[in-house]
């Protein structure tokens, strides 16, 4: 049996530290692509899982651990598919490699939320032109048999004339929503638009004693006049319905007039029934009013945004909404 000598035991040595010193280096490599790895997996705006050969989960972020309800419903499948959990609708992707599995599930509600509102707006278009024709005939004849029918039924064709103007309203709102909103601007005065509205006022049917009070300043805008009908007609017409589902038998409407160097402002207050859904306020086709068709705020809004502005719900006591437009 052959000794070692000195100089082989410290090469042996030297090798040893030389063969711990590369695992180490390796390890903290590994360590470091691990950790690189679960960097990215978390970066990802979707929820991830990667399961073993055992369908045991081996990696997950953060999105995939507080949806592990949602991961029980899924199944591993070639093509993508769609599951809705929670009120929401998700995108699920597969993918293998090797002996690892990789789900994927995407938020997609607002994706299809869009996608449903823009089928349901052409829908409504499309409604709106096959309705406008026999609404243009009637309002035509109703204003002829007005000048012919005896004194005790011109309140009848009176309600005819206004259940058409509401049609006629919604059929506008319908077809602006499905096309844009666009404004033209030109300087006008603001009791121009005041005559507008408190004809567009008598036109919109209502029992109660309801008392509207209008800005008294005198001031010039440069805007869309009948854009801005429409704006304030939908707050002056649901702050009506409100005041109409109210237990009083009166009630108030008030617009109140501030301006800076960038804003027209308008506060619009009510004393009618309190909002209930908020969160839906400006959500197309959604509206908790029997009249409604859920576009008159959103359209609204928009009509603000076209002019520089915007429409907001106050936060105070007092219930109403912030109108600003660009000067």
């Amino acid at each position: 049996m052959s000794t070692i000598t000195p100089e082989e035991l410290n090469l042996l040595i030297e090798q040893t530290y030389k063969v711990e010193k590369e695992f180490n280096e390796l390890k903290a490599s590994y360590a470091h692509l691990q950790d690189t790895v679960e960097e990215v997996v978390e970066f990802l705006p979707n929820a991830i899982w990667i399961l073993d050969n055992n369908g045991e989960i081996f990696l997950q972020n953060s999105q995939a651990k507080s949806l592990s309800e949602l991961f029980q419903l899924l199944e591993s499948k070639n093509n993508d598919y769609e599951v809705g959990f929670n009120s929401k609708a998700y995108l699920i992707k597969c993918s293998s490699y090797k002996e690892k599995l990789m789900l994927s599930a995407t938020d997609i509600t607002e994706q299809k939320r869009k996608e449903n509102l823009a089928t349901m707006g052409q829908m409504a278009a499309h409604l709106s032109h096959e309705i406008r024709n026999p609404i243009g005939s009637i309002s035509l004849l109703s204003s002829t048999l007005k000048k012919r029918v005896l004194p005790e039924n011109v309140a009848i064709v009176e309600e005819i004339q206004k259940s058409v103007c509401r049609i006629e309203r919604i059929i506008k709102a319908t077809l602006m929503f499905s096309k844009g909103v666009h404004a033209h601007k030109a300087p006008f005065m603001w009791s121009e638009l005041q005559d507008a509205l408190n004809m567009a006022v008598g036109y919109y049917g209502y029992t109660k004693d309801i008392t509207f009070i209008f800005p008294e300043q005198k001031f010039i805008m440069n805007a869309d006049k009948d854009l801005l009908e429409m704006l304030f007609s939908n707050f002056l017409t649901n702050a009506i319905d409100a005041i109409e589902l109210d237990e009083n038998e009166e009630g108030t409407v008030e617009i109140v007039y501030k301006k800076d160097d960038k804003f027209h402002k308008f506060y619009i207050y009510d004393t009618g029934v309190m909002i209930e859904n908020k969160k839906e306020l400006f959500e197309a086709f959604k509206s908790s009013k029997v009249k409604g068709n859920g576009l008159g705020l959103v359209l609204s809004r928009q009509i603000a945004e076209a002019h520089g502005g915007s429409v907001e719900l106050l936060s105070t006591k007092r219930k109403g909404f912030e109108i600003k437009l660009g000067v």
